[in-house]
């Protein structure tokens, strides 16, 4: 009884610490944005919004029918909601909301999946508390991520398979529906997800020679759910496109997907990896000290570890073995074996290692889950609100009919989710979203020269307005935040700091091998922040 409280109370807090992470703005990766919300908030709330080019190829690449539920009755629900007050939702509402989404998938249907997954009852619960202690849990699980979704669909259909196999008195028909579905899904959400369930799914062929009726029933289920994935996405992606014309030339985004994957000049332009980086790299990355641990346990061998003698451990490791075989390799397509391989392994009672991995998590958790990129989302949310009290009121057209244009040049952070500058109509400008990603600072001086006005006689300066953001971290800028002598030979471009979030860390900034080890850490974390600043010219008015 005393465990089992001290348990509920670890896992309680653990709970806590997941929601504070989930509310936390941090930014781990553009596709979280790009490959769902940033398409259906555009869609459905005619927020501003950039679809990547998986969506808008000739053959798309990414699926509808698993985002739909999640994202799409999301921001229609809440569209639903405000269409009450005659009001525009606030993007800040539906990025919450969306993360509260993630959040509760998370917490039930992976804390349950976990609890399901681990036979034993003694262990059950230490189990679930270790994968609830995972910074993996608190940030990536919490995330828009299609991975995230892979992780959750990985883990029910492992659910499944056992449910089927251990029943060996009926048929299980509904389940195997339900796996159909699942597999589907998967399927339509990331090509990998195969890679996951195909050796577990190898114990399903002696319950289907004894129960064809169960066969039956996963083909049927499993063709019904593949037409509806493939009429849905065929729907988004040709909305105007007859029945004939949908039925002639469907699209089958999985297809498309293994197509473009398949071909390695297509992924060198995504980044090349060795082979070794899921298994050496990525995966100590997202363990940690339970990774450590696993290879420690294989001195034993030629005796096999008792935690590889089960289908979650084949599951796990047989995907590292098929995705090392791609060559584009990023720690979260792994994010699936997480749950799954700690779910092997007892909770060591060592100090050392309960410190290890308390600090690893914690570490990796407030770096991921608050400071990665941090700021970019409060920055957009802001956006509106910065640019009104930084714009001069002498500087917006009096005609109500007329909206300037206001240019924001986005310099070394991540893309910058367009959906989050929502659509306000009472604003008297439209916002020019410019992403300049990491190009050299004098090429964005270019840009600015180009942008803003000369100081001529009887022009007035800013009239199209102009800012910059950028992290703290960049030295480069300085040299313009302060004033000089505009009759130097220096550029008289000056920025005036108006906002600025100081939870924002630029790891891409990191240039150890020119300007050293500690110079770099002091630099990127002392000068830690982002900040939006207004661009003019000196000596303008």
């Amino acid at each position: 009884m005393y465990n089992f409280r001290v348990m509920w109370k670890i896992y309680l807090l653990l709970l806590l610490i997941r929601v504070y992470f989930a509310l936390s703005p941090s930014y781990i990766h553009p596709d979280e944005n790009f490959q769902g919300p940033e398409v259906f908030a555009g869609r459905i709330l005619s927020y501003p919004s950039k679809e990547p080019w998986e969506f808008t190829t000739d053959n798309p690449i990414r699926s509808v029918f698993p985002l739909w539920p999640i994202y799409g009755a999301s921001i229609s629900f809440i569209k639903w909601l405000y269409a009450e007050t005659r009001a525009s939702a606030p993007p800040q509402t539906i990025y919450y909301t969306l993360r509260g989404v993630m959040l509760l998938l998370s917490f039930v249907l992976e804390d349950w999946a976990v609890y399901e997954l681990v036979p034993s009852t003694r262990y059950r619960r230490a189990t679930v508390v270790l994968v609830a202690s995972s910074y993996v849990t608190w940030t990536y699980q919490t995330h828009t991520f299609s991975n995230s979704l892979e992780t959750l669909l990985v883990a029910w259909g492992l659910v499944l398979i056992r449910r089927i196999v251990d029943d060996k008195r009926r048929s299980s028909v509904f389940s195997c529906a339900v796996l159909s579905f699942i597999s589907v899904a998967g399927v339509f959400n990331r090509i990998t997800f195969p890679a996951f369930l195909a050796l577990p799914g190898l114990l399903l062929l002696p319950h289907f020679r004894r129960k064809p009726i169960s066969l039956l029933s996963f083909a049927v289920f499993g063709l019904f759910f593949s037409v509806v994935a493939i009429v849905a996405d065929t729907s988004f992606y040709k909305p105007t496109a007859s029945l004939w014309e949908s039925l002639y030339a469907p699209v089958i985004t999985p297809i498309n997907n293994l197509l473009y994957n398949s071909d390695s000049a297509n992924l060198a332009l995504h980044g090349l990896h060795p082979h070794y980086q899921h298994l050496l790299v990525n995966l100590p990355q997202l363990l940690g000290p339970a990774y450590f641990t696993m290879l420690v346990s294989l001195s034993s061998l030629p005796t096999v570890p008792v935690w590889l003698k089960n289908v979650r451990a084949a599951s796990a490791l047989s995907a590292v073995v098929l995705l090392s075989i791609f060559p584009h390799q990023e720690p979260r397509f792994l994010i699936p074996c997480v749950p799954l391989l700690l779910s092997c392994f007892r909770v060591s009672k060592s100090r050392l290692y309960l410190a290890t991995w308390v600090l690893f998590n914690a570490g990796l958790g407030f770096l991921m889950g608050v400071y990665h990129q941090g700021g970019i989302v409060p920055a957009q949310l802001a956006m509106p609100s910065v640019i009104t009290s930084g714009i001069d009121p002498g500087h917006i057209p009096s005609n109500d009919h007329t909206r300037s244009t206001v240019t924001v040049l986005w310099w070394k952070t991540y893309s910058p989710p367009s959906w989050l500058l929502g659509n306000d109509d009472s604003q008297p400008y439209n916002i020019e979203t410019r992403d300049l990603m990491g190009v050299p600072g004098l090429q964005l001086v270019n840009e600015l020269d180009k942008l803003l006005p000369t100081c001529d006689a009887g022009q007035p300066n800013h009239v199209n307005p102009v800012f910059v953001v950028a992290p703290k971290s960049v030295t480069f800028l300085d040299q313009y935040t302060t004033l000089r002598d505009p009759s130097s030979d220096h550029s008289d471009l000056l920025l005036h700091e108006l906002w600025s979030y100081r939870q924002h860390l630029n790891l891409d900034d990191l240039d150890f091998g020119t300007d050293g080890i500690v110079p770099t850490l002091k630099r990127v974390i002392g000068r830690r922040g982002i900040t939006i600043w207004s661009a003019r010219r000196v000596g303008c008015n």
